[in-house]
């Protein structure tokens, strides 16, 4: 298996070099060359997930030794999620929720991020790097924490996150400045997240400073979706919601499912479509968007506009006007045309906007959400199903909804549910009608737990009491200067 840059698809490469390298040199992003097909999805039924795990992965990452393989998988997912299942799944109301938060940050973002430490360093390895891994990412939320605990203390490698000062959830800020190793390095941002992987971008897209790192002994990376070693795992939890409800009898061999994700930088749901294209029976792709609604008026009009004010909302992950993974999918259904994706990409960035003519987006359906729809859902799935779920969860769900009354479409439907409740509890407690007057963020949790009978998750209870290890701020036009001063480079 190769991988190939959407802006330039002559530059070929192994998977563990496109780990390592995480953007391509002329900005573009790393996609396989084609993707595999799983034929006999009822031979997998059986297996647990990191089974699932190897088989998936295998088909993406030939250059690794299948012991080797195995042993990055072994690693990641074990006594660190609070359950054997990994990611169970719930039926609530007419859905079914794949819930993917029972890892160390109580975010999605962990299903990938506990795996990709263990792929970078087999990646070097594989490829005799001996110099030391400076990872630099960028965080709307959750990504950032969970690339903190992953790449925490690993040795040869430097984990730097930047946020948006104003932008994240107080638990999410808190998770991320309480962090403890003495390789990670936190920075908020005097900006929104587009600020951040802008800054970022500008990073990796700096030849004279990517030089100056490897003078000194640095090789820079990513952790963000960006990065196929981010993308790739997500697929996997998919095939086993899916191999869950075959085995539970909730669904009969190669019935289809829909799946609906709640999307800010495309990479979710564009696992969800890998998979599609690998063989999952898959009869819609629901995208669904808070009130930073660029993606869903995409799939509607083939026009993507970031020429707006980024909205705060209480989903902040998904506080995002420049979804970069949506450029991988842009390749694909343009059929592999990179000379096409550069000039739309020139576009986005110099005018604010592109319009792609002819694009078959018949396997996605794209809606959105308001605050108010999201405090309904929040509010009725608890009082109806006793089932408490987060903001971002919440989107997916109401936008589901909207499909169900538009469509009149009863196929049965998986819910990526991307988060604790217990990460956005301001909101999730105002939803369900308990009083938040005077109340911080810790309080209103406690308060949370007490009224729904809902266990508080040990690390957000533990997140009070930690001391705050990062108190670093710049502005995006200071990120490069305190990244060197970090990295002790060409000050």
């Amino acid at each position: 298996m190769k991988y190939i840059s959407t802006r330039d698809k002559t530059i070929s490469i192994s998977s563990s070099e496109g780990i390592i390298q995480g953007l391509s040199k002329e900005g573009g992003l790393f996609v396989p060359r084609s993707i595999p097909k799983l034929d006999n999805l009822m031979a997998l039924k059986e297996m647990e997930y990191k089974g699932l795990a190897y088989v998936i992965m295998k088909e993406f990452f030939t250059d690794f030794e299948n012991d080797r393989l195995k042993n990055c998988i072994e690693k990641a997912y074990d006594n660190k999620f609070s359950t054997d299942h990994i990611v169970p799944v719930i039926k609530a109301g007419d859905a079914f929720f794949l819930e993917l938060f029972h890892g160390p940050t109580l975010a999605f973002k962990d299903m990938a991020l506990s795996i990709l430490p263990y792929l970078l360093k087999e990646s070097m390895r594989i490829n005799n790097i001996q110099k030391e891994i400076a990872i630099l990412t960028a965080t709307s939320g959750d990504t950032g924490k969970a690339a903190l605990e992953g790449f925490a203390n690993v040795k040869g490698i430097k984990i730097i996150v930047f946020f948006p000062e104003y932008g994240v959830s107080q638990v999410q800020k808190m998770q991320m400045l309480t962090q403890e190793g003495n390789n990670t390095f936190v920075v908020g941002i005097n900006g929104n997240f587009d600020d951040a992987q802008g800054g970022v971008k500008d990073i990796f897209n700096n030849n004279h400073f990517i030089n100056l790192l490897g003078k000194n002994n640095y090789l820079l990376s990513s952790a963000n979706s960006i990065n196929i070693g981010r993308l790739i795992p997500q697929i996997v939890y998919y095939f086993h919601g899916y191999l869950t409800l075959l085995r539970e009898k909730s669904i009969k061999e190669n019935e289809k499912i829909n799946i609906a994700v709640p999307t800010g930088n495309f990479g979710n749901i564009l696992a969800a479509y890998y998979a599609k294209e690998m063989g999952l029976p898959v009869n819609k792709l629901i995208c669904a968007s808070n009130e930073n609604n660029v993606l869903s008026q995409f799939i509607d009009t083939g026009i993507y506009d970031r020429r707006r004010r980024l909205i705060l909302t209480s989903s902040p992950s998904m506080d995002i006007l420049l979804s970069s993974n949506l450029e991988r999918l842009l390749f694909h259904l343009s059929g592999g045309d990179s000379v096409l994706v550069k000039d739309k990409m020139v576009e986005l960035a110099e005018l604010g906007y592109y319009k792609m003519d002819n694009l078959d987006l018949r396997d996605f359906y794209g809606s959105y959400s308001t605050e108010e729809e999201v405090g309904f859902e929040i509010n009725k799935m608890f009082m109806d199903n006793n089932h408490l779920i987060d903001p971002h969860t919440a989107v997916a769900y109401n936008v589901y909804q909207k499909y169900k009354s538009e469509t009149n479409d009863n196929t049965k439907t998986i819910i990526a549910s991307t988060a604790s409740p217990f990460k956005f509890g301001g909101k999730v407690v105002s939803s369900i009608g308990i009083d938040i007057n005077n109340k911080d963020e810790f309080e209103i949790i406690e308060k949370l737990g007490s009224k729904t009978n809902v266990k508080i998750p040990k690390a957000i209870e533990d997140l009070k009491d930690k001391e705050i290890a990062h108190k670093n701020n710049c502005d995006r036009e200071g990120m490069e200067d305190i990244l060197r001063k970090f990295l002790k480079v060409g000050i």
